[in-house]
């Protein structure tokens, strides 16, 4: 799991939504106001613990599946223009028609 990239703008916009404030939310989730308050401005990234009770006392979603990186099949991989395997082919072509 991953965070979404604008976790401080969905968990303030959710906390000013339900009518809470930094205290109140502190004591829903039993964390630090100026915890809280870093999130919500950049600071600092929660960790997953703390976006987990986040997203439950805001009923929010922070945490998203992360995404796997593209990689590319073997199939479609041919490489372009001349490789290091086609210079050693082409000497070799060359030596067998000089004998």
């Amino acid at each position: 799991m991953e965070l979404v990239s604008d976790v401080g703008q969905r968990v303030r916009h959710a906390r000013e939504e339900a009518g809470m404030s930094h205290e109140d939310l502190g004591r829903k989730t039993r964390e630090k106001v100026s915890v809280l308050r870093k999130i919500e401005i950049g600071k600092m990234v929660p960790d997953l613990g703390l976006a987990e009770k986040l997203e439950h006392t805001l009923k929010i979603t922070l945490r998203v599946p992360a995404e796997e990186p593209k990689v590319q099949s073997l199939s479609s991989s041919k490489p372009h223009g001349t490789t290091l395997g086609d210079i050693i082919q082409f000497q070799m072509k060359d030596k067998e028609a000089e004998t």
